[in-house]
């Protein structure tokens, strides 16, 4: 049987680099590529960690691109700043050199160059903003009967935002970060035809990132994989963390673990509810994680990191 063949597009935030470390452990996916999205990041100690974890995890013929596109409300500095921690762990510094390849080309001309190239339609695992993806469609029209589905960690459908208003002036509350980086390109994916499974703040909110399954992945600090991930959740542990992106990517691995619900939405580009995913009647179609087997889910990244 051939592997599914996937992207990923991630935006260099702590959950980020955890998501592609599981997506590498899973032996039915062929990786063709990750791309750095500049979102909840900066860019350069991003794409550097992302390649040290590559590396780690003996997969250093996979490329990495830098995107290069930008959007409209920075995530804050506090968020951000954790890449360069990330880059400096000392489980990814032990080499002299990096391994896994650094394209010269942009992040969305790598994007559409390999969805055309692609012998069969290619998964998009997209963890941060869609502002690459809604690039490449607009440089390249013609990529979007390359794409199988979109599995994308964005949203709130039910449920509040995490873009705090009292960080966020002008704001309702009612939007989540991914889609307020940049509002309009997720519209714009809303008006394709491309099948779309999101994992909302509606799931996430209810699989934190807890201290007891940080420890046990202390107790299994002799596998690397395992070390690396319990140094970059102890990073994270003091705040409401919770298992955005990894979930999202644990859907690829196990999809019986989820339950799906379709739902109408549009995406609210303007005024004090831009970046919110709302449910309205005759909207765009989309899928949404709605439950999880949570004993199953932690299960079975506290496998896959055994390594």
């Amino acid at each position: 049987m051939s592997k599914q063949l996937v992207l990923m597009d991630h935006d260099g935030g702590v959950d980020d680099y955890l998501a592609t470390m599981l997506l590498l452990t899973m032996d039915h996916i062929e990786l063709l590529g990750v791309v750095v999205t500049p979102a909840d990041c900066y860019v350069e100690p991003a794409v550097s960690a992302t390649r040290k974890i590559i590396d780690l995890m003996g997969f250093s013929h996979i490329p990495v691109a830098e995107s290069t596109v930008r959007g409209i409300n920075p995530f804050p500095r506090l968020y951000r700043r954790d890449s360069f921690i990330v880059d400096h762990l000392p489980i990814l510094n032990q080499q002299d050199t990096i391994n896994t390849p650094l394209l010269t080309e942009p992040g969305q001309d790598f994007m559409v160059r390999m969805l055309r190239e692609a012998p069969q339609p290619v998964m998009l695992m997209v963890t941060g903003p869609l502002t690459t993806v809604a690039v490449a469609l607009e440089q390249a029209p013609d990529i979007e009967a390359k794409i199988e589905k979109i599995v994308w960690m964005g949203g709130a459908l039910n449920v509040g935002g995490n873009v705090e208003k009292s960080l966020e002036a002008g704001q309702d509350g009612s939007a989540e970060w991914n889609v307020y980086w940049d509002a309009v390109s997720a519209a714009q994916v809303w008006q394709t035809q491309i099948e779309i499974i999101m994992c909302p703040l509606d799931l996430t909110n209810n699989v934190p990132v807890t201290s007891d399954i940080v420890y046990k992945m202390g107790k299994q600090r002799h596998y690397p994989v395992s070390d690396l991930a319990g140094q970059c959740y102890a990073l994270v542990i003091p705040q409401d963390y919770y298992f955005w992106d990894v979930l999202a990517t644990a859907y690829l691995g196990h999809p019986e673990f989820y339950q799906l619900r379709e739902w109408e939405t549009e995406i609210i580009t303007t005024g004090v509810s831009q970046g919110r995913t709302k449910v309205v009647p005759s909207g765009r179609k989309i899928y949404a994680m709605d439950t999880v087997d949570k004993e199953a889910f932690y299960a079975y990244i506290l496998q896959q990191w055994a390594r």
